[in-house]
């Protein structure tokens, strides 16, 4: 499959899926939702420009280190933790995918609607939360919310109709007074989501993705998902994301493993190595 990707006999997206399956990953659990990587970083611009490598996001480095000040922050705390021992080490107390995750950028399509009230307790949650725009929730996951390292899901790249509120949910109304409805696009979308899916998969299969697309693969799907290396890439995670390294059979506090899987259910998992 690796061979075909660089032939070109397959697109990225494909390629993507592929490691998705193999990693245990399926559009039938939310707590293991295929993961899509954010590619680009302008999200300002009238017209998108994909023979410019700034119009990119840094696919060497996980969302927490896209900004040199963000990644020194995180370093710190991992460091701060390891001489502290009061915690489990790690850069991310947060996951890049999960169930609630997966649910609150497809909120306006059923039966993710239903399913992220129901994680919600309920009901919607508080507007200013809510997925509404692209670039703010791009500035929120790679700069200003040291709580947010979220990536993407696959329908970024194929289905227009999750951008749109078409069946009319109340979302609520945001503090500076800007009701909820359709997902807010970048300028070089022109508010047209289907231009803005037909953009941003083409940026996906673009050059510049298709030759650095292998080094976010290392990060969620390969050698740089833990240890050392992950590490070194500022890419370690809360030791309960790494589900498939606890062995939760030898862990006989019903208690302690409740808490476990809990963790696993609410906050995401790892993909498994592949």
């Amino acid at each position: 499959c690796f061979l075909s990707l660089q032939k070109r006999e397959i697109s990225n997206f494909d390629y993507l899926m592929y490691l998705n399956t193999l990693a245990g990953r399926s559009y039938n659990d939310y707590m293991q939702y295929p993961v899509f990587p954010w590619v680009l970083a302008d999200y300002h611009s009238e017209t998108l420009n994909l023979t410019d490598p700034h119009t990119f996001r840094d696919l060497s480095k996980p969302m927490g280190a896209q900004t040199l000040e963000r990644k020194k922050k995180f370093i710190q705390r991992f460091n701060e933790v390891e001489k502290s021992d009061l915690s489990a080490q790690c850069h991310y107390c947060t996951h890049y995918s999960s169930a609630i995750i997966v649910a609150s950028y497809l909120v306006r399509m059923e039966p993710f609607t239903q399913t992220f009230c129901s994680l919600q307790g309920g009901s919607f949650d508080v507007a200013d939360r809510m997925f509404h725009s692209v670039k703010n929730t791009w500035e929120s996951a790679s700069r200003d919310n040291m709580s947010d390292v979220r990536e993407l899901t696959p329908e970024f790249f194929y289905l227009p109709e999750f951008l749109t509120n078409a069946n009319h949910f109340e979302l609520g109304c945001m503090q500076d007074g800007t009701v909820l409805g359709d997902v807010q696009l970048p300028p070089w979308a022109d508010g047209d989501p289907h231009k803005f899916i037909f953009l941003h998969r083409q940026a996906l299969e673009s050059d510049y993705v298709s030759a650095h697309l292998h080094r976010w693969i290392d990060l969620i799907f390969g050698h740089k998902q833990h240890g050392s290396a992950a590490v070194e890439a500022v890419n370690t995670y809360h030791p309960y994301f790494y589900g498939d390294k606890m062995d939760l059979n030898n862990i006989k506090d019903p208690l302690i493993k409740g808490t476990i899987l809990g963790f696993i259910s609410n906050f995401g998992q790892i993909p498994k190595q592949v």
